[in-house]
């Protein structure tokens, strides 16, 4: 199972080296799913051209890009195999793994073999934020997420399943894989780099604030902690102006200190009302229960 976004130049040989893989696994019991995420290149076009030539390939077209994590939920949704192999399509994840998962799963009797990379790719910006995302997203949530974690992964049946018990509509699905469960191990994998990363600085930090406040109400508890701190640190300097006053007698200067101190205090102020309303925006999603995708459309050849 895989996505589709800007794949137009890899699809042919996805599906010839993936339907390769696979049979050497099942012989011709297994179907590839691809799901297209408003894609803007002809992704679709080749995509549907598959499935007129091949029975087992399934194209599910959603009716606009909603974003990768959600278009892989949804592909999963329809996926209907014993083992589900999920996968990126653009051919920095190598659909051979499929063989070298299925023999690990098979050797430790577990649920899920996920690939882990053994140097992150990418310049060393993105190799910095990479790092400092799944740290800061440890310190914020109290959950260790395994680092360098890719794509690709091979699952069973009733893990696919308990994974999608999960109905929120925000999804971080590297945070859904963890607190799922079961037994999951990881292999260590060499990613290529065949195409420019579609995630941005922005769209890291959106991904980073959408995580934290998807799994932890850490930031909240944060929140209290430091407005009784400064209450605290207010009290003690309100005793010392009082002490200051009846003992020395002298107007206290310090107009500076107190125009820094209400600049910073107004903005803590802000940030936190900030942060607060996140976590109401959240809720206001959820409670509409919207569908996370939805399919336009699902392109297969009819079977009897």
């Amino acid at each position: 199972m895989a996505t589709l976004y800007r794949s137009s130049a890899y699809i042919g040989e996805f599906h010839a080296r993936a339907s390769a893989a696979a049979s050497l696994l099942v012989g011709d019991e297994f179907e590839i799913i691809l799901v297209n995420d408003g894609s803007p290149d002809n992704s679709l076009d080749l995509a549907v051209e598959l499935t007129k030539q091949h029975s087992n390939v399934i194209v599910v077209d959603l009716s606009r890009n909603f974003g990768h994590h959600k278009a892989m939920m949804t592909g999963l949704a329809h996926a209907k195999g014993d083992l589900i192999f999920l996968i990126d399509s653009d051919l920095e994840e190598e659909p051979e793994w499929l063989l070298r998962f299925d023999e690990q799963m098979k050797q430790e009797c577990c649920d899920v073999v996920y690939g882990v990379q053994e140097s992150r790719k990418g310049n060393w910006f993105e190799r910095w934020s990479g790092q400092w995302f799944y740290r800061l997203f440890k310190a914020l949530t109290g959950l260790a997420l395994p680092e360098n974690a890719v794509t690709s992964r091979l699952m069973t049946r009733r893990y696919v399943d308990a994974l999608l018990s999960h109905h929120e509509r925000e999804i971080f699905i590297a945070g859904l894989w963890y607190i799922t469960g079961f037994d999951q191990r990881d292999q260590v994998i060499k990613k290529h780099n065949t195409s420019e990363t579609t995630y941005t600085f922005r769209s890291k930090m959106s991904l980073l604030v959408n995580s934290v406040t998807s799994f932890s109400n850490a930031p909240l508890v944060k929140i209290f902690h430091i407005g009784v701190s400064i209450s605290l640190f207010s009290l003690i300097y309100i005793a010392y102006l009082v002490v200051h006053w009846l003992f020395l007698a002298k107007p206290m200067s310090g107009w500076t200190s107190v125009m820094a101190s209400i600049w910073l205090l107004g903005g803590m102020v802000i940030s936190f009302i900030g942060v607060v309303g996140i976590y109401l925006s959240k809720i206001f999603s959820e409670t509409k229960q919207r569908p996370y995708t939805i399919v336009r459309k699902i392109y297969a050849q009819q079977k009897d």
